[in-house]
């Protein structure tokens, strides 16, 4: 199948090409489902199996059948050959039940699976460079333990979330939850080193226990010989840190050079864990430079290898 035209969006519904879901979905009604993002690079999908395994201990935990690997790895590969730049997504929902929140059990239960690959994200190359700025968001998160940790469709607080600005200067907004500790960003993980420890929130009550969060964690940050941790954070906790950053798959690592309008110092460190997720192939390849010397804008996916 390969890659389409640049900049357009394709997919596959349960494996056909162009379809669509029904309105009686409840993906589409209630949010009911689970849904991964996945960096593509020189044709393949990133971090496939901590992707995978995150999606099927998610299914497992809302009473999701989990979808067929051999499957969902045949039709991801049918979407991203090809494709030098791109983002994969996975959404499952548990299939169209009709009115009400029960979900359908036995033989009615029938989820379906969306994958959807769509163009790189136009981010600057000076925020993996030199760092980003963040801002603290007014929204609190919910505290649902039964739902920490996980990928799942609803997903209404961090829209309101980000609404909060519209400076495209300012990458991400953190957000606290209702007792005040820190979380995580919209769409990404915090990593604080402090106390020559490599930290990031606990997500005991709310919050996405990010891929890349995972693997810096347990692989980069012992590869770099550096202690890791996850405990409650508070964000006085931030002033002071030797270094803030943010993690996700497709980011990688962004280093936060300043949170409202403060500055944060960008330690060596961040540059070094960079280069780890680069060598193991977590990230896809950079873009190609422009004409003038500047790194190029980053662009959607194109016909051909690199």
């Amino acid at each position: 199948m390969g890659a389409g035209p640049e900049g357009a969006v394709r997919w596959l519904l349960d494996g056909r090409e162009g379809a669509c879901l029904g309105p009686l979905d409840r993906g589409l009604q209630y949010g009911d489902g689970l849904f991964e993002t996945l960096a593509v690079g020189h044709g393949q999908p990133l971090l496939w199996g901590r992707h995978l395994a995150r999606l099927e201990a998610g299914c497992d935990r809302l009473g999701l059948p989990r979808p067929d690997p051999e499957t969902l790895a045949e039709e991801a590969a049918a979407l991203c050959g090809g494709v030098a730049r791109g983002v994969l997504k996975i959404l499952l929902t548990r299939g169209e039940g009709g009115r009400g929140y029960r979900p359908p059990a036995g033989v009615r239960a029938r989820p379906r699976r969306l994958l959807a690959l769509h163009p790189w994200p136009p981010w600057p190359g000076r925020w993996w460079r030199e760092g980003v700025r963040v801002r603290w968001c007014r929204l609190r998160l919910a505290r649902q333990p039964a739902l920490a940790g996980l990928k799942h469709l609803a997903r209404l607080e961090q829209v309101l979330a980000r609404a909060e600005w519209e400076d495209p200067e300012v990458a991400e907004g953190l957000l606290l939850d209702q007792a005040g500790r820190v979380v995580e960003a919209t769409a990404a993980n915090l990593l604080v080193l402090s106390g020559g420890r490599l930290l990031s929130p606990a997500l005991e009550g709310c919050g996405v226990a990010g891929v890349m969060r995972g693997l810096i964690l347990e692989e980069a940050a012992p590869a770099v010989g550096l202690p890791a941790a996850l405990r409650p954070l508070a964000p006085a906790e931030l002033e002071g840190a030797e270094g803030l950053a943010l993690c996700s798959s497709l980011a990688g690592l962004w280093p936060v050079r300043e949170l409202d309008g403060r500055p944060v110092p960008v330690p060596p460190l961040w540059a070094r864990l960079q280069a780890w997720l680069v060598a193991q192939g977590a990230l896809p390849p950079p873009p190609a430079p422009s004409p003038a010397g500047r790194p190029a804008a980053a662009r959607g996916p194109r016909k051909g290898g690199p």
